[in-house]
């Protein structure tokens, strides 16, 4: 049985099958099985969070190609981002195989499609956290690079508010609070509320605890954002 057979053993999860699967069992072909643990660590993964890291692993090769230039501000940020997320084992195992990854033609829309249908949706919204991360790690949020991770976002069934939410807590401008919350600048003080409430239940960091403590963690600055955004507008118009 090779490596990614063993791994996998006798649970077939989803990420194995399609595009994902094929690109991944590829990566796995060239790694020790301590090395692939990442993906597939028998002590705490389900197929949810194996399905999570295998996605994520993929679509941030795909932001990284989107400008046709890998730099090493963005490779740095990755690094940085795993090991505070994984630790610094996981971390230098899953740079193996982004490495690998980063060496594939990757079907963008295939991979989003099999993600679509099988993560759930405060999880499709903690991925699209953690790739505008990466994209933006070299203070160079170029074209091709927003135009993928729209593309990734839309393939996710991720809506536009949502997209330009997670955006917004990433590229600041005078109305960034407005657009996290998702709402217009003429809103209600009640529509404030109840737009703030509903975001705070769709990013609770607990929404993505079946991905593992580590996701959950890193969830807590998304949902940090969130709050902070609200506490800005409560300052600038004196809501109780």
């Amino acid at each position: 049985m090779g490596l990614l057979g063993s791994l996998i053993g006798g649970s077939i999860g989803w990420w194995t099958l399609g595009s994902l699967g094929a690109i991944i069992g590829m990566v796995f072909g060239h790694l020790s099985e301590e090395q692939a643990s990442f993906i597939n660590n028998k002590n705490r993964a389900n197929n949810d969070r194996s399905g999570f890291l295998a996605t994520l692993l993929v679509l941030v090769a795909a932001v990284m190609k989107a400008d046709q230039t890998v730099k090493k501000s963005e490779l740095d940020y990755v690094k940085r981002s795993l090991v505070a997320t994984f630790g610094e084992k996981e971390a230098a195992s899953a740079l193996l195989m982004l490495r690998d990854i980063l060496k594939q033609d990757i079907p963008v829309n295939e991979v989003v499609h099999q993600a679509r249908v099988n993560i759930n949706y405060s999880s499709k919204l903690q991925l699209m956290h953690l790739l505008f991360g990466i994209a933006l790690a070299d203070k160079d949020f170029s074209k091709d690079e927003r135009d993928c991770l729209q593309q990734i976002a839309i393939g996710l069934g991720v809506s536009q508010k949502d997209f330009s939410s997670v955006l917004a807590m990433f590229v600041k401008d005078n109305s960034s609070a407005y657009k996290i919350l998702e709402v217009d600048k003429n809103a209600s003080d009640d529509e404030i509320k109840k737009a703030y409430k509903k975001l705070a239940i769709r990013n609770h960091p607990d929404k993505v605890a079946h991905l593992g403590e580590d996701i959950r963690k890193e969830a807590e600055e998304k949902f940090k954002k969130v709050n902070e955004a609200f506490e800005q507008i409560k300052k600038e118009r004196g809501i109780k």
